[in-house]
């Protein structure tokens, strides 16, 4: 095949949309994806964090996606058996939600219109219609996920899973009952988890209450409140133990407005400040977190006065049956006509918790629930770290997790919903005791086990993040011992961001090593006689934000759909900007010029490749390494340099570092460099050349093949698609997927480095430099020629003169040279003086007006740098990096206009 032919099978340019939905469907048909148990060899597994099965990718899944495919992807081309498991999480309270809404709008009909069985299959259907989003856009960006094993939390073995760790916990009293203060949805009429409770400030109203007598000379106090309707559920006014004002209150009681059976007391307590208002407090158990750990210390009672929905219940007054907002207007309305209303009520702005899903204002309210009793589990999940057995990356972040395992509450696990997994408690008939009390049987019942008949079923379903917590290991098959946790268990290595790193991974932690100690028959036994771990390394990244550093969200309007630059720019150029900016725990500010900038590289390389393959590239055994020349030997020392670089790198997880240099090796010494000097080295006509030029051009033919085929395999992983097309035109092999990664017999075959070849090519890189900078300011075009003398000799140079000389464009002065002008270069052993003769190629006229019309852009851009880093809110709002970005452009344009206002003065 000829070099014309191998090139023509490239197109013209580089379109994704062409290649990259048609390239991942092959990869998947051939099960290039496809895990074997089996294999014999060394295993290398991820389980992907599961995704709602009601959303669609955001720029914070699409980041985790990439690292983990890039994760995935090297250690196959590395030669390890890899299982990347994927999934979705059914998201109880998110599908049900939309589920609700969608049969309101169709149906005209409310959840408690249908039978439970008959809502589920409800929910069935529309995860059949609508579930299938993600998966289709994870196929878009190119997750090498093993497709056969896709999970779902709901699934039948999944569930298997979930009832048989439940009943062990259970039976081992680490899973109990109890009336306890959760977050409450009046709206979805369930508790609701720590996650999907978000805080907002909110404009209210501060409200002060004069409890007690009226008369300024009898016992009284006086609170501050902005939650008015709470002072149904008050029992007790609270003050500092060492506060004067109310030493003889302390034991007192104080009658209740509008409650006259119950006698308010005054107890004493270090978690009142005395210094904050008043240094009274308002106590209502049942709807305030801090007031129920006070109520539980004092041993008070805990009336609760609102029902599922947020409305005034069971208080006797005339304010049942409203709405707790509505309520909150009529009681201080009420309390006014009292005159218990005191001081001007003053507008406050106070923070509060509002449902994710919903998005009203969550209740704390007492509530009956199932807990999971966290104290051993948490010991065990901050063990594992401790230890090693669980490596965080970055270590920075290890303080944190252990804050959080080392002082966790007991964790609310029901939820009043219909869809997800229902709790494995059984209740018999009710019957009364001798007592008169009356009680009932409570089994948990396992999964291969029966309810007794007769009982009936807990309504409740589980919190989604208990079954998420089992992921690790009921994805592969536990409780049973499966070929799949025999071979990929624990895995390798979780990758998520910090933000739900108490959340998921610590549950995770605390599930993995409970279940491991209970079952190590199934996953296997841990270090020194501690339980097993789900997962070796715990990679934390950071979060995807603009480019202003700003959080992305819909009320400032500055998100980003990844499927949108996807369409655009290429999924490659979507996923080499993430992995480009992903360092450990750190967040990633990104904007469109950072895409633009990911699709220029992709289209860089594809025109290099082209070249490549057009000036007869190849892969093939590298000649001797004397008989390279300093530029063969040069490229393929640097090769080696940034394989060894980018394999430190992504051993410890330094994404952004390993593709950065890939970037700047590939764009700057490969493409800018080397490529030029392989245009020297391979004449226009090879076989006709001299034998001297035809062996050098020839060797070069090697070089530039063995280095792209090095360079696009460390590429792969972060842009698959265009590499893959560029690697199969350069070997006419199969696939990068089943290629092996590079090693140092690829790069530069095992030969110590050339320090003196790569001296050499600096000197060269920098005269050549020197020489373009030097015609640009005295305005010769670029294409031009001048006629120069150097000598090359003086500088140890001499065999690197041609390609100088090409590609400085500069020739060899004809006798009688009378130069223009010189410069001196200093280079690593001496200072060369180069003689040019420029008079007659600079148009003075047509020179000064391109002068000034840049002098005029650099003018601009230095007004607009000033302007920015002017700012005050902008220099306090923005990253670092941002702003140190916007310096150096202010620095390049400085020395833009002292340049050219130089070289105007030169021409005048």
């Amino acid at each position: 095949m000829t070099d014309q032919n191998r090139a023509d099978k490239l197109p013209a340019s580089w379109d994704p949309k062409s290649h990259e939905t048609a390239l991942y469907e092959e990869w998947v048909d051939k099960g290039y994806f496809t895990a074997d148990p089996a294999s014999t060899k060394p295993a290398f597994s991820i389980v992907l964090p599961p995704p709602n099965v009601t959303g669609q990718l955001h720029m914070g899944h699409a980041l985790d996606h990439t690292l983990m495919d890039a994760i995935a992807r090297r250690k196959r081309m590395q030669g390890f058996e890899v299982l990347w498991l994927p999934g979705m999480d059914h998201a109880g309270i998110a599908t049900q939600t939309k589920v609700e809404a969608m049969l309101r709008e169709t149906e005209g009909k409310k959840r408690w219109d249908y039978e439970r069985e008959e809502f589920i299959e409800h929910v069935w259907e529309w995860k059949k219609k609508f579930g299938g989003t993600i998966g289709a856009q994870m196929r878009a960006i190119g997750d090498s996920v093993d497709w056969s094993r896709e999970r779902f939390t709901l699934d039948e073995r999944l569930s298997r899973a979930v009832q048989t760790i439940f009943k062990k916990l259970y039976d081992q009293g680490m899973i109990y009952q109890a009336n306890r203060l959760v977050n409450w949805s009046p709206v979805l009429e369930t508790a609701v988890s720590d996650i999907e409770v978000v805080y907002k400030d909110v404009e209210g109203e501060l409200v002060s209450i004069r409890y007690g007598s009226m008369n300024d000379d009898e016992p009284h106090v006086i609170v501050a409140t902005t939650r008015v309707e709470t002072m149904l559920g008050d029992v007790a006014v609270a003050v500092h133990p060492d506060d004067e004002r109310y030493k003889d209150l302390v034991g007192t009681t104080l009658p209740h407005p509008f409650l006259p059976d119950r006698q308010m007391i005054v107890v004493a307590d270090d978690y009142v400040d005395p210094e904050f208002g008043t240094g009274a407090v308002k106590i209502t158990p049942a709807h305030d977190p801090n007031d129920y750990a006070l109520g539980q210390r004092h041993n008070l009672e805990m009336p609760t006065i609102m029902d599922s929905t947020g409305h005034i219940a069971g208080t006797g007054t005339q304010f049942d049956g409203m709405d707790r907002y509505e309520a909150r207007v009529k009681i201080r309305e009420a309390l006014a006509e009292q005159g218990r209303i005191v001081k001007e009520i003053r507008p406050y702005v106070h923070s509060v918790g509002h449902s994710e899903r919903s998005g009203e204002a969550v209740e704390p309210r007492l509530s009956l629930q199932w807990f999971v009793k966290v104290d051993k589990l948490a010991q065990m999940a901050g063990d594992a770290v401790r230890e090693g057995d669980t490596v965080i990356h970055p270590k920075s972040s290890e303080p944190r997790y252990f804050e959080w395992v080392d002082d966790m509450h007991d964790w609310c696990i029901s939820r009043q919903l219909w869809w997800g997994h229902r709790i494995p408690i059984w209740y018999g008939p009710e019957r009364t005791n001798e007592s008169g009390e009356v009680e009932r049987d409570i089994v948990c019942v396992g999964p291969d086990e029966q309810a007794p008949e007769g009982y009936v079923q807990d309504p409740d379903v589980l919190d989604t993040w208990f079954s998420s917590a089992l992921w690790p290991f009921s994805t592969m098959g536990w409780p049973d011992k499966t070929p799949e946790l025999e071979k990929f268990y624990p895995t390798s290595v979780l990758v998520t961001a910090y933000d739900i790193l108490f959340f998921w991974v610590a549950r995770m932690m605390m599930f993995g090593t409970f279940a491991a100690s209970q079952t190590p028959e199934t996953l296997g036994e841990g270090k020194d006689g501690r339980p097993q771990i789900p997962f070796t390394d715990l990679f934390l990244h950071g979060l995807v934000r603009d480019e202003h550093g700003r959080k992305m969200s819909k009320s400032l309007g500055n998100g980003i759909d990844p499927m949108d630059w996807v369409e655009r720019f290429g999924a490659d150029a979507l996923r080499f900007t993430l992995a480009r900016g992903a360092n450990p725990g750190v967040d990633l500010p990104i904007g469109e010029d950072s895409a633009q900038s990911s699709r220029n590289f992709a289209t860089k390389l594809y025109n290099a490749t082209k070249f490549a393959l057009m000036n007869g590239a190849r892969v093939g055994e590298l000649p001797a390494r004397e008989e390279l020349t300093d530029a063969d030997r040069w490229i393929l020392d640097r090769l080696e340099a940034v394989r060894v670089a980018v394999d430190e790198y992504l051993d410890r997880y330094q994404f952004a570092k390993a593709n950065e240099l890939l970037y700047q090796f590939a764009w700057g010494e490969f493409c800018d460099w080397y490529l030029e000097y392989a245009k020297v080295q391979i004449p226009r006509d090879l076989e006709a050349a001299e034998p001297e030029a035809k062996r050098i051009g020839e060797n070069t033919q090697l070089v530039l093949g063995q280095v792209l085929n090095a360079v696009l395999r460390l590429l792969h992983p972060a842009m698959p698609f265009v590499t893959e097309v560029l690697w199969k035109a350069l070997t006419d092999e199969e696939s990068l997927n089943v290629a092996a990664w590079p090693t140092e017999a690829l790069t530069n075959g095992g030969a110590a480095l050339d320090e003196e070849a790569a001296r050499r090519m600096a000197d060269v890189e920098k005269l050549i430099t020197e020489i373009r900078r030097f015609r640009s300011d005295q305005g010769v075009k670029p294409s031009q020629k001048v006629p120069a003398a150097v000598d090359f000799a003086s500088c140890d140079l001499a065999e690197q003169e041609g390609l100088v000389r090409s590609l400085a464009k500069v020739e060899v002065p004809a006798s009688g040279f009378a130069p223009s002008a010189s410069i001196e270069v200093r280079l690593s052993t001496s200072t060369v003086v180069v003689a040019l003769d420029t008079s007659g190629t600079v148009d003075k006229a047509a020179e000064r007006k391109r002068l000034e019309k840049d002098l005029a852009t650099a003018n601009k851009e230095l007004e607009t740098t000033a302007k920015k880093l002017g700012n005050e809110n902008f220099l306090a709002k923005a990253p670092e990096a941002v702003v140190e970005k916007i310096r150096n452009r202010q620095k390049v344009a400085q020395e833009e206009v002292a340049r050219i206002t130089a070289r105007l003065e030169e021409l005048a």
